[in-house]
C-alpha cells in the first residue's frame, strides 16, 4: 500500500506491507524506497513501513534552510535533522509510539539523529553500511567538489558514476543488471542532491551518541564497501544495549539490495531475538 503524509509542509510518500512487528526501513541517497523492497520479501511477520526520504523518489522536497554548509555558503541544505522530524511525523501519522528502525547510509544517520530526540520512539537499530563518524577533511572536501560538479554539470553524470561505484565489485561482476537496477531509482533534482551533500557534510559526530544506545543494534557491513569500512561500523560495538555485527565480504555500499537474501536472514534472526 502507497499512501501520503505531511511534515514541515511537504507532501511525503511511503509504502506499507505485512503484519506484526513495526519495522521503518531508510534508504540510502540518492536512491528511494524501493531499494528496501527485495528485502521485504524475506520478512514474513513484519509491518514494513518505507518512506521515501524528503526529496527522494515521490516525496517533495519541501523549502529548505540556505548557509548551513560554510563551504559553500549559498548551498539549501537537507539536514539529519529536518529528515528526523519527517520520520517522527510518520510515526504519528501510524499513530505508533515506536518500532524498531533500520537504516543505510544516510537513513543509519538519521537514526542517530533520532535516537538524540526521541530514543523512546525507538526499540531496535539496525545500521547497514552506515557510521557513526562525520566526514573527515577528505570527505568534506569531496562534498565541495561533487557541489561544484553538479552545479556544473548536472546530476545525471554524478548518478552515473554513483551507480558504477556504490555496488560491490564483486556484484557489478556477477550481476551489471543491478547497476541498471541501482541507477533507475536516482531521481533526485539537481538542487536536492546539493542539499543531500550539504546535509551529510554537516552531520555531527555521532560516536558519543552510540555510548547511549540502549537499545539493541544490528550493524551490517559491507566488505566491499568504499564509503563505509567495516572497521569504521566496529564503533556500534560500545553501545550499551548490545551490537550484533556483521561482515559481508563480497558485498558494497548497498549491501541490502546486492544480497537481500543474507540481509533478510540477518535481520530476520535479529528481529527475532527481539
Amino acid at each position: 500500500m502507497t499512501a501520503e503524509y505531511t511534515s514541515g509542509g511537504s507532501r511525503l510518500k511511503y509504502v506499507q506491507q505485512g503484519a506484526g512487528t513495526p519495522v521503518v526501513f531508510l534508504h540510502p541517497t540518492p536512491l528511494n524506497h524501493a531499494y528496501w523492497l527485495p528485502v521485504l520479501a524475506e520478512l514474513p511477520g513484519v509491518r514494513a513501513i518505507a518512506p521515501d526520504l524528503r526529496g527522494h523518489g515521490a516525496s517533495e522536497m519541501g523549502e529548505l534552510p540556505v548557509g548551513g554548509f560554510a563551504r559553500v555558503p549559498d548551498a539549501s541544505v537537507l539536514t539529519m535533522e529536518r529528515l528526523a522530524e519527517d520520520a517522527l511525523a510518520l510515526l504519528d501519522t501510524l499513530k505508533l509510539e515506536s518500532a524498531v528502525f533500520a537504516g543505510c547510509s544516510i537513513g543509519g544517520y538519521v537514526l542517530l539523529e533520532l535516537w538524540r530526540r526521541a530514543p523512546e520512539r525507538m526499540s531496535g537499530l539496525a545500521f547497514i553500511c552506515s557510521k557513526p563518524q562525520p566526514d573527515a577533511e577528505a570527505g568534506l572536501v569531496k562534498r565541495v567538489e561533487n557541489i561544484a560538479r553538479i552545479r556544473r554539470e548536472g546530476a545525471e553524470g554524478f548518478f552515473d558514476t554513483m551507480a558504477n561505484t556504490l555496488p560491490g565489485v564483486t556484484t557489478r561482476e556477477r550481476n551489471p543488471k543491478l547497476v541498471s537496477a541501482v541507477r533507475s531509482q536516482m531521481t533526485l533534482s539537481r538542487e536536492g542532491v546539493v542539499a543531500v551533500q550539504a546535509g551529510l557534510a554537516v552531520r555531527p559526530d555521532s560516536v558519543p551518541t552510540v555510548a547511549t544506545i540502549r537499545v539493541p543494534v544490528l550493524s551490517i557491513a559491507g566488505g566491499e564497501d568504499g564509503s563505509v569500512s567495516p572497521a569504521e561500523m566496529e564503533a556500534f560495538a560500545a553501545a550499551p544495549g548490545g551490537c550484533t555485527s556483521h561482515v559481508l565480504r563480497d558485498a558494497g555500499h548497498l549491501a541490502a539490495f546486492e544480497q537481500p537474501d543474507r540481509v533478510g536472514e540477518l535481520l530476520r534472526n535479529w528481529l527475532h531475538g527481539l
